[in-house]
């Protein structure tokens, strides 16, 4: 059964709350995931002044109309950022997978100089790893310790946080985007992507840059591994393939892949700009999905299809497993083979699994729900009468320490 969020006691309350991530549409996951917290926060604060650090404020402006302020994060003079850290009440990290190295310390900081100047935190669903960094392992500890709660989106984040040396309760649920309602995607809007009517079958493919997933390829043998999966799915399926780019740089790759197939007329790559909602209805029209980006499979998980994972990281893995969906290990040139004989499997297999993939799909929503009860949960218990002020000793944003307080 779905979790739903339960309204809270009083609907009169307005406290301020900020929301930091990687907003600013680089990722339709991160949008989604923007979009599902802000609808958690209105159910249970109608009335509350929310307030989002952006990495592009003027995207957000426009895309999250409900949000009464947006600043960006990146790029400004630090007193502006503390201004408005000073004006809080609650600061929400994430969600999505922001703890790692190189970035976990820029949102870490921002998030220490909200608790010196007395705001609670709450972390909403985060993905964390690789954490190998001192710096970054260091912010984690000292920062996250001091949150009201630390929710995280799967079983890896958590082990992450733990060996990076985070001593305290860690909550996993799911990721805040399995409660994403979906938004028309017309035949119109199919008409303009070049899509053919008449298609008998289509299937959704979502690739990006290699990384993991094929650290042995270069680009052209990567590109042309996943093209044998797209002329496969074309002989198979008597199918027309679709490319999903869930950031800018995935047309790249989508291209690289249409280019090396023998079929590039049974192939389209989605041009235009759509909204998370947009592209989890498109997913209506689709049979079956292949694809590396977890939001896109998430979708695809939500409109019921035959999902193949393509790893690249453990996040997908963990997804992958509370599908229970196929969970390859990697892509090599030499396994096209496995990889073929997994999709032909996945076809025919599936609808024999349908319901227990259904029941799995509506637990991870239901998990998905409880960050958000968590979080209502600690709007509930602010004391916004009197709220503690702590200024630190010096302007700036810091990190404290462990168990000082002494900014790093």
């Amino acid at each position: 059964m779905t979790t739903t969020a339960q309204p809270p006691r009083s609907t009169e309350a307005s406290p301020s709350i900020g929301l930091l991530g990687s907003y600013g549409g680089f990722n339709l996951g991160d949008e989604a995931i923007l979009t599902c917290m802000l609808s958690c926060l209105r159910a249970h604060r109608p009335k509350a002044r929310l307030v989002a650090l952006s990495r592009n404020a003027e995207h957000t402006r426009a895309h999250h109309p409900t949000l009464d302020e947006v600043v960006d994060w990146e790029g400004v003079p630090q007193r502006q950022l503390l201004d408005v850290l000073s004006g809080l009440d609650l600061l929400v990290l994430g969600g999505g997978g922001i703890l790692y190295d190189g970035e976990a310390r820029r949102y870490l900081r921002l998030v220490a100089a909200a608790q010196a100047r007395g705001v609670r935190t709450f972390a909403y669903a985060v993905g964390a790893g690789p954490l190998r960094e001192a710096e970054d392992r260091e912010a984690v500890r000292a920062v996250l310790s001091d949150m009201e709660e630390v929710v995280v989106r799967d079983e890896e984040s958590h082990l992450v946080l733990e060996e990076a040396g985070l001593d305290r309760d860690i909550v996993v649920t799911a990721d805040p985007a399995l409660l994403l309602p979906p938004e028309p995607f017309t035949d119109q809007m199919m008409r303009q992507e070049g899509i053919p009517a008449d298609a008998h079958r289509l299937v959704g493919m979502s690739v990006r840059e290699p990384g993991r997933a094929a650290e042995k390829l270069d680009e052209g043998d990567y590109h042309a591994l996943l093209a044998d999966v797209a002329d496969f799915l074309v002989r198979r399926l008597d199918a027309h393939v679709v490319f999903v780019p869930m950031e800018r740089q995935d047309v790249h790759h989508a291209h690289g892949v249409l280019s090396r197939m023998t079929a590039p007329d049974r192939g389209r790559i989605l041009h235009s700009v759509y909204s998370p909602g947009q592209v989890l209805g498109f997913m209506s029209h689709l049979d079956l999905v292949v694809g590396m980006r977890l939001h896109f499979l998430i979708f695809a998980a939500l409109s019921g299809l035959p999902v193949l994972p393509l790893p690249y990281s453990g996040k997908v893995f963990d997804f992958a497993r509370r599908l229970g969906a196929p969970a390859l290990v990697g892509v090599a040139r030499e396994q096209a083979g496995l990889l073929l004989a997994e999709v032909d499997r996945l076809w025919d297999e599936f609808p024999q699994r349908r319901g227990d993939f259904e029941e799995r799909v509506q637990r991870l929503r239901g998990r998905a729900g409880e960050t958000c009860t968590r979080l209502g949960a600690v709007l509930d218990a602010l004391d916004l009468a009197a709220p503690a002020v702590a200024e630190p000793a010096e302007p700036g944003l810091h990190l404290l320490r462990p168990g000082t307080g002494t900014p790093t």
